[in-house]
Formats: structure tokens, sequence, C-alpha cells
């Protein structure tokens, strides 16, 4: 396994007799974490993820443990010399991925983000939110350790801010982790692992959360083999997992996260059988 990606006690500043954006800031982000960082408007969360995807070195201290980081900027800029699909076929050739490959996975996830109707559309000519899945499809293509996200929802439909939320699940899932900003409070919320906020130059780490399920909640029962084990990105991914029986197990896992889940044990070797699926209530009685 990767090691963590550390910051220590590293700052930001624009030009050498700039103020401060950033100070003193110490952050480790290990594999399979979802972290969120909150701040104001120009506290510097911004710079901070800059930091953490490698798209700008600190001023003082240093980075370690850098994995492989694909970024969704907060401004993606539409004006670029491409198609859609060419766009996304040539960020996956520069990430590694042979051609056809690369041509692939464009494709699967301008489907996924409800864009393939524009994958010949010169990216000069996309709308704003066509314009916003295309960076995000960018970020995914190569199934990267780490992904960035600065308020990578803003633009999307909600069809497209769900298929983001489930693509997140899915990298953390597969033991990736993703760092994100986010204007909307309720986004991604009592999923993440940690939350961090930026107060003056410096990084504070929030009050963890009550310990139980939090936001909407997904019941599977599920059989697998009788000494089976559940799949360890399984684990990972669920709130409570109460065997039931040798081999069956009652799982609860955050909504968002829900088809990741089954379509991790209905494709396992050999695959589990998924018996029942419901929405649980929550806390105040309603179903989520």
């Amino acid at each position: 396994m990767r090691p963590d990606l550390c910051l220590r006690n590293a700052g930001r500043r624009y030009g050498l007799r700039g103020p401060w954006v950033l100070r003193g800031v110490d952050l480790a982000v290990a594999p399979g974490r979802l972290v969120r960082v909150e701040g104001a408007n120009g506290s510097g969360k911004s710079t901070l993820l800059r930091l953490l995807a490698g798209i700008d070195a600190p001023s003082e201290g240093r980075v370690t443990g850098r994995p492989r980081t694909a970024y969704v900027p907060e401004r993606f800029p539409p004006a670029l010399p491409f198609t859609a699909a060419g766009y996304l076929t040539h960020l996956g050739t520069v990430h590694g991925l042979p051609r056809a490959a690369a041509a692939r996975a464009a494709g699967e996830w301008l489907e996924r983000l409800g864009a393939a109707a524009y994958a010949e559309t010169p990216m000069a000519r996309l709308s704003k939110g066509s314009s916003q899945k295309v960076a995000v499809a960018q970020a995914l293509l190569a199934e990267p350790e780490l992904l960035v996200l600065d308020e990578a929802w803003t633009g999307l439909d909600t069809e497209a801010r769900a298929e983001l939320e489930r693509a997140v699940a899915e990298r953390t899932a597969a033991g990736g982790s993703v760092v994100f900003v986010d204007h909307d409070p309720s986004r991604l919320a009592g999923l993440p692992d940690a939350t961090y906020a930026v107060r003056g130059t410096g990084l504070v780490e929030s009050a963890s959360p009550e310990p139980g399920p939090s936001g909407p909640q997904v019941t599977a029962d599920v059989q697998g083999p009788p000494d089976g084990r559940l799949p360890d990105d399984v684990r990972r991914m669920v709130t409570t997992a109460d065997e039931t029986a040798p081999g069956s197990y009652r799982l609860t896992v955050p909504a968002p996260h829900s088809d990741i889940l089954l379509r991790t044990l209905l494709t396992a070797r050999p695959p589990w059988h998924v018996v029942s699926v419901s929405p649980q209530a929550t806390a105040s009685g309603r179903q989520g």
C-alpha cells in the first residue's frame, strides 16, 4: 500500500514578499480516506488543494508520499483546441493509458456523466455545465490514487452530481484518497473520515462526528459461500456488517455508496447473492 501523502510545516505565499496564505500546515491523507476541507471564501482552501494536487509547490515546508493524483479545479479552461472526446483521450495517454484504452475510458466517463452526446463537440463550444463534466471525466479516467476536487459539483446537473458522488465512493472503496471542497454543507454529509477548516493561515481538524450512521442509509442482506469473507473493499465502504449466519451478512451502507456496494459484491469471484435491499429509516423516522 502506498504511504500517506503528508504536508509538513507547509506554507504558501505568492511573491517573495507577499502575505502568507497558508503557513505551518501539517496534514496526512492516508489511502482510502475521504477528507473534507472547509473555510470562508478566500481563506486559502484552493491553495491547500493545489498543494495537495502538486499544482503548486510549498514556499516552505515539504510534501512527501506523492501518489498518482488527479485534480478538478474550481475553474476549468474550456477554450482548448480539442473535442471533448479528443481532449479526454489525449489526457488519458498523458496519464499512461494506451490510446485505445484512453479512448474507451473517455467514452465511458462521458456516458456516465451524461455528456456522450457532446463527445465530438469542440471544447470551446461546450456549455459551462458540459465543460465541467469534461473536467470531472479527465480526473477520473485513469483511476487516480488521490482525487482532489475543488468545488467540482458546481455547474453539474442533478444526475451528474450523483454520478460524481458514486465515483468518490468507488475511489475510496478501491483504496484511493479523495480530498474535496464544496460550498454545499450537505455534500457527502456523514461520509468524510475527517474534516479540516482553514483558519487564518493554519489548518485545524474539526470535531469528529458522533459515532453511528449519518445521512440516508441502505440495508442489504447478502449471502456468500459458507466460509466466505467479505471483500476488503466492501468492509471499507459499509457502516456496519453483521454476520447473520455463516457466509451471510446484513450490511448498512450510506445511500450514495449502495450501488457501488452491490456492483462489488455481484462482480466478486465467486459472486455474492444479494437477497434484499431496502432504505433504512433515519433517526427522525423518515425513510432515506
